[in-house]
């Protein structure tokens, strides 16, 4: 964090001091929005929750060492008080990032795939200068000031995530940020319920190209027909990425190992390396083409982002974490979120790493699909079922379409049963897994199906009970 003044705050939020607070104050600490994050130094922001107020904890905030807090009124404690604190929030981080012009903010959005972008790209900056990401998924406009906010006079990258829940959110967030790289991987299903379909959603991910200034750098997909279409959008100059003949940053010769670790070379330019990834899936590859074209727009040299990539690992939990138990049993956890897309991918990491091994699938619902949401659940059973997941475990209500999908495809000889809920999913895979065998868990990330997979490679195997 770049230390200010109150007075400096009050200056980028239009608000006003109160409880005691001085101009001569400083915040050198974090920005927090929990009250039991903060440290000497910190300034708390008092934002309203579904279940609590924050101005309910700005004494506690300034007991645990805040300086003083943003907030909406008068609070008994130094603050400055603003219409909006969240709005301040926004305006106080773009207050910040003006004044770090050494600072190149690198921007993502995409229907799939953001945060695990975002991890590799970091870690591979990070090799020519200090960077800050954002940490898990703080995309919105919450968490991407609070991701700003962390910068300090060294930081050169600052890669930031931008999510849309409607048009007009990426543009807000851009004038927080504005990004001179923007990277725009994919569109998607996800989000349908809110957008109405897909050209819905490419219309609100284009804004974040639509944000760059004449001399930066757009990074499209290039096999996404409604990716590439926004270089229509911007002045700025296009990279594409893929697996598309004429992308500028190429993959080709890909290949999945036993863990489904994906390996392939690049090819841009003149330039062609071979890269060797440590996370698993094949939709990887795409991701790791788009950091590679994001480095190389930054100034970084191919043959060292290749070194970068083979060393960097997805740091966000619950991504296609691959875990073995003691007795063979490999988990793949990922659990923070579904979509028909990155269920479709985790799918066919699944095939790719279980080999001759029973696989199971434990899937459940794909959230804010819209009305085409029984469909796209139904379709996505047929595809397991394709793929030749031998035990399909749907959980839930939403999820029933799953199994419905999977028991008509012609020829599958698996087999599906439908539970209640994340508690009989675990019991149904417990009691009869077996030690070598694969199990995938995924889900949206509000129902926490990563307990599941925390509570298999937890389990005494079933041949090792009552020894």
């Amino acid at each position: 964090m770049i230390a200010l003044g109150l007075e400096d705050i009050c200056r980028s939020t239009g608000g006003r001091l109160a409880g005691a607070a001085t101009p001569q104050l400083r915040v050198t600490g974090t920005v927090v929005i929990d009250s039991r994050r903060c440290e000497p130094g910190s300034l708390f922001v008092c934002l309203p929750g579904e279940t609590a107020d924050g101005h309910d904890f700005a004494a506690a905030a300034v007991a645990a060492g805040a300086v003083a807090v943003l907030a909406a009124r008068d609070v008994g404690v130094p603050a400055i008080v603003v219409d909006d604190p969240q709005r301040a929030l926004g305006s106080l981080a773009a207050g910040v990032l003006a004044a770090a012009p050494g600072c190149r903010v690198i921007g993502i959005t995409g229907s799939v795939g953001k945060t695990s972008t975002k991890d590799l790209l970091a870690q591979v900056l990070a090799h020519r200068g200090p960077t800050v990401a954002p940490e898990n998924s703080f995309n919105n406009e919450i968490g991407l000031p609070l991701t700003v906010l962390r910068i300090d006079e060294r930081t050169c990258h600052l890669v930031c995530e931008y999510s849309a829940r409607g048009v007009g959110h990426i543009r807000y967030l851009c004038g927080i940020a504005r990004p001179t790289i923007a990277v725009v991987l994919n569109v998607g299903a996800a989000h349908l319920g809110e957008f109405g379909s897909r050209a819905g959603v490419a219309a609100a991910k284009g804004e974040l190209v639509e944000a760059l200034p004449a001399d930066g750098v757009a990074v499209l997909n290039a096999d996404d027909p409604l990716v590439l279409g926004m270089r229509t959008r911007t002045n700025a100059r296009v990279v594409t990425f893929g697996t598309a003949a004429d992308a500028d940053v190429r993959v080709v010769d890909l290949r999945l190992d036993d863990l489904a670790r994906p390996h392939f070379r690049l090819v841009a330019g003149p330039g062609d390396v071979a890269v060797a990834l440590q996370d698993h899936g094949a939709h990887l590859a795409r991701n790791a083409a788009a950091v590679v074209a994001a480095a190389l727009a930054a100034g970084l040299d191919l043959e060292a982002v290749a070194a970068a990539l083979g060393e960097a690992q997805i740091r966000s939990a619950h991504r296609m974490a691959v875990r073995r138990r003691d007795d063979g049993l490999v988990v793949v956890d990922d659990a923070y979120n579904a979509n028909p897309e990155s269920v479709r991918a985790a799918l066919d990491a699944l095939a790719a790493m279980a080999g001759g091994r029973r696989r199971w699938a434990v899937l459940g619902e794909m959230r804010e699909l819209g009305d085409g949401s029984a469909e796209l659940h139904r379709e996505v059973g047929a595809y397991a079922a394709a793929t030749g997941v031998e035990e399909i475990v749907a959980v839930g209500p939403a999820a029933e379409p799953i199994a419905a999908g999977a028991r008509s495809t012609a020829g599958w000889a698996g087999r599906v049963r439908t539970v209640a809920d994340a508690d009989a999913a675990r019991r149904s895979v417990q009691d009869e897994v077996v030690g070598g065998e694969v199990v995938l868990v995924k889900a949206s990330n509000s129902l926490q199906f990563w307990h599941i997979a925390e509570a298999l490679l937890a389990a005494v195997p079933a041949g090792a009970r009552g020894r």
